[in-house]
C-alpha cells in the first residue's frame, strides 16, 4: 500500500521525534513514547469517527465502513453509537474519544 503524501509527512515527523529521544535515559524515552503513542491514538480515533460518521452520513452499510476501515461492522456500530447519525466530521471530532 502506498503511502499518501501527508501520512508520509507525518511519519517522518515521528521517526524525527523518536530519532531526538536516542541520547535520553531508557525511563525518560519510553516515558515520552508513550505519551506519543497516546495522543496518536486519540486523534487517528476521532478522526476515523468522523469519517465513519459521515460514511453512515452518506448511506453507507455499517459492513461496507468496516471493511474500509480495517475493522469489523460490530466495531462499527459500537464506534457510532454515541454519534448523532446527522453528525458531520468536525463534529465528531471535536468529542472526547
Amino acid at each position: 500500500m502506498a503511502e499518501f503524501e501527508g501520512v508520509a509527512f507525518i511519519r517522518s515527523d515521528v521517526e524525527r521525534f523518536c530519532a531526538e529521544l536516542v541520547g535520553l535515559a531508557p525511563a525518560i524515552r519510553l516515558r515520552r513514547l508513550a505519551e506519543l503513542r497516546v495522543m496518536l491514538d486519540s486523534v487517528v480515533a476521532a478522526a476515523s469517527r468522523a469519517a465513519m460518521a459521515d460514511a453512515r452520513g452518506e448511506g453507507w452499510g455499517l459492513r461496507r465502513i468496516g471493511q474500509h476501515a480495517g475493522m469489523s461492522h460490530e466495531q462499527v456500530r459500537r464506534l457510532l453509537v454515541d454519534v448523532p447519525s446527522d453528525s458531520t466530521a468536525q463534529g465528531a471530532l471535536d468529542q472526547d474519544p
